[in-house]
């Protein structure tokens, strides 16, 4: 039997990749950190439906289920 490896994304308001953050991460303590670390910087001036951040991790048959909304740029920091 094959290992299975979880991958992880940030979502944006509309349910897609995040305009900014469409990146593969291999924890969701790293989706999460990335969406800090830009909430922090470039995204502090960006319009609220780039702010709206969700995590998502890839099932076995390829699809994206959704599995947190962390405390987006609204506030600071993220948490859950």
């Amino acid at each position: 039997m094959a290992l299975y490896r979880r991958l992880y994304r940030l979502a944006g308001l509309d349910g897609g990749p995040h305009p900014v953050l469409d990146a593969p991460y291999e924890s969701i303590e790293a989706a999460t950190s990335a969406a800090q670390d830009w909430c922090n910087g470039q995204g502090l001036n960006c319009p609220i439906g780039k702010k709206a951040i969700g995590v998502e991790v890839m099932t076995r048959s390829g699809a994206w289920r959704t599995v947190g909304y962390p405390i987006n740029c609204l506030r600071s920091g993220i948490t859950f």
